[in-house]
């Protein structure tokens, strides 16, 4: 038992802009300047990047929350140094519970583990009256 918690509910609470949202866009400075456009100032946005070039743009664009998406440890701590104070980071993509201590221990702010959600087996809780 970890503690952990949601940081998004919902389409309500907070935007995610992902590839192919960025593709269709045209980067991420268009992406997030059309969605500031549609939004209330209280709905956060987090932007899905790649590598540290795509970083430096969604940091330029004040983004609240940057997901790094399968990017290997070393990349990770040099986008935790770059954003430092700017965004939270959320590490993303591939990660499994056995990763978690050395993804954490990069010093990004948010874990996504998809095997939470896309790998679990299903409980038989079925009742039978005899």
């Amino acid at each position: 038992m970890g503690g952990g918690y949601n940081h998004r509910f919902g389409l309500y609470d907070a935007v995610l802009i992902k590839d192919n949202h960025l593709a269709l866009a045209g980067g991420i400075k268009p992406a997030v300047n059309s969605v500031r456009k549609q939004i209330s100032h209280t709905v956060k946005i987090e932007v899905e990047v790649e590598n540290l070039s795509q970083l430096e743009e969604a940091l330029k664009v004040k983004v609240d929350i940057i997901m790094l998406d399968n990017m290997d440890l070393d990349t990770m701590k040099e986008a935790v140094k770059m954003a430092k104070g700017k965004a939270l980071i959320e590490a993303s993509g591939g990660i499994t519970l056995e990763k978690v201590r050395e993804i954490a221990q990069t010093g990004v702010d948010l874990i996504s583990v998809g095997a939470l959600t896309h790998s679990v087996k299903a409980l038989d809780i079925s009742m039978e009256i005899v």
